[in-house]
């Protein structure tokens, strides 16, 4: 099906999910509770018409011309150009004209329908949105009557080649399942009281007929300007000319523990306690590939821009002018306020827009705090990093597992996603509490498998010579049993 036999939604997203937009001609089904953003829909979709040159009509059943222009006003939207109704059958409240052998419903029902018919057979619209059919039903007041009547009026617009989307609120008692069979597409919209948080949202193409489309669900938010709509994000061909070449870390001791670097489309998963030094590791990687003139994006869980900043630089790392210079991006990430599938996008668009060769999500912990349900994080993960890994980006992913001292776990496993897996731990030497950080595993070429120091400090990231006579360091209780000489402090070199 071509693309000319497609009307646009008006939703970037939504045409992507359809595959180009809705069916041309085509009778069409947006179903939804109250407060979904049916409404807001519908006129993205005649709005749409509009600045395409189409004639749009707009027929409501339940809300006035004021009421509407107020939802249009509040998007920044003008609805001139269009054509709008407030459908109400002729005065059916007249003392004069009620009825006495006929059923009121049958007679005010047909009255409706036939002003319906007239309206349309006068604009002669290409895209008309009936808002809504709840109040049809209301008027059938039986579902025989009411299947009839969508029936006769699917007919009536087969001969007209007007592309429909009516929308149905759902306030029966029980799913209308003959409606889906009369129609050409079903889009459901959803609404999810979380316990805590914004309220989420997503969308799901029920049916439709003779087309391919992306199924399941997906996320969307109603924001000033209409419906934003984020596709599930889905394997595709990679890009072609993608580079896979090493990415090192700025630190000699730290790529040797590397053996050599991180490669370009990979992932590597950074695992430890709070406070043993992974956002810092993954900072230092992502300043040095800036400072090489690459472009890294950061996604904070758990910080403040204002933190991260004031971090890097008792690093010795300036990101001030790598941040205003656009290397560096920095996007703050409430879990309350973000859907998965909205956070997922904001990658994407990291990686196509600026093409960010690098991107650190800090923390899985604060990730997985955004997953309604929490079984759904690892597919959703696999989905992102097999985009990432076709684009040829470092993805470098933080976890904070639980507990300071004495046994750690993480709170959920993801290594088995991960092309490289970075242990950090403390350990008592010498009297002092000291980090450890080791290599666990790496997909592609070799790695040392020593254990070393790491000790972070105004002169940056220092990464120690390989310790021996370690034991208990996989256990979480790691206890330094050798003589060799630790990472000595700028003080102490002072003193001595």
């Amino acid at each position: 099906m071509s693309g000319r036999d497609r009307a646009s939604s008006g939703l970037v997203g939504l045409d992507e999910i359809l595959g180009g937009g809705f069916v041309r001609g085509r009778l069409h089904l947006i179903e939804g509770r109250p407060g979904t953003g049916k409404t807001t829909l519908g006129m993205q979709f005649v709005l749409a018409g509009r600045d395409q040159a189409e004639t749009a009509l707009y027929v409501s059943m339940s809300e006035t011309r004021g009421e509407l222009e107020a939802v249009a006003a509040a998007h920044g939207w003008s609805l001139a150009g269009l054509e709008l109704c407030k459908l109400v059958s002729p005065d059916i409240d007249g003392a004069a004209n009620r009825q006495t052998v006929f059923r009121p419903s049958e007679v005010e029902l047909g009255e409706t329908m036939r002003v319906l018919f007239n309206e349309i057979e006068r604009v002669d619209p290409a895209r008309i949105v009936i808002d809504s059919l709840s109040e049809m039903r209301l008027l059938a007041q039986n579902p025989l009557r009411y299947r009839r009547e969508i029936f006769a009026f699917k007919q009536f617009l087969a001969r007209r080649s007007a592309t429909v989307l009516a929308l149905d609120d759902m306030t029966s008692n029980s799913s209308d399942l003959q409606l889906h069979s009369i129609v050409h597409g079903v889009v459901s919209l959803e609404e999810l009281a979380l316990d805590y948080g914004a309220e989420r949202r997503r969308l799901r193409i029920t049916k439709m007929r003779g087309v391919k489309f992306r199924g399941g669900y997906h996320d969307y938010a109603i924001r000033t300007g209409g419906l934003e709509v984020f596709p599930r994000l889905v394997s595709a061909e990679p890009p072609q000319g993608v580079r896979k070449d090493i990415i090192l870390s700025g630190s000699s001791e730290l790529d040797a523990l590397l053996g050599g670097g991180l490669r370009r489309g990979t992932s590597a998963l950074l695992v430890g306690p709070a406070g043993s030094g992974k956002s810092s590791v993954a900072l230092s990687i992502a300043y040095a590939a800036a400072k090489q003139g690459e472009c890294a994006s950061l996604y904070a869980f758990d910080e403040s821009l204002d933190g991260i900043q004031e971090r890097a630089s008792g690093l010795g790392m300036n990101i001030g002018p790598l941040i205003t210079s656009n290397h560096i991006d920095v996007k703050e990430i409430s879990p309350a306020e973000m859907s998965p599938g909205e956070f997922t996008a904001l990658v994407c668009r990291g990686v196509t827009e600026r093409n960010a060769s690098v991107v650190v999500i800090d923390s899985l912990n604060g990730y997985l705090q955004a997953m309604p349900q929490e079984r759904f994080l690892s597919l959703e993960l696999h989905q992102l990093l097999s985009y990432l890994n076709q684009h040829g980006v470092l993805t470098l992913l933080i976890m904070a597992q639980h507990g300071l001292i004495g046994a750690v776990e993480a709170p959920i496993d993801l290594s088995y996603l991960s092309d490289a897996v970075l242990l950090l731990r403390f350990f008592e030497a010498q009297g002092k509490v000291r980090k450890a950080i080791s290599v666990v595993k790496k997909r592609i070429g070799t790695h040392e498998d020593t254990i070393r120091e790491l000790r972070l400090s105004s002169q940056g990231l220092q990464i120690g010579e390989p310790l021996t006579d370690f034991q208990g360091i996989m256990s979480g209780i790691p206890t330094y049993l050798g003589s060799q000489s630790m990472i000595r402090a700028a003080s102490d070199d002072t003193h001595s």
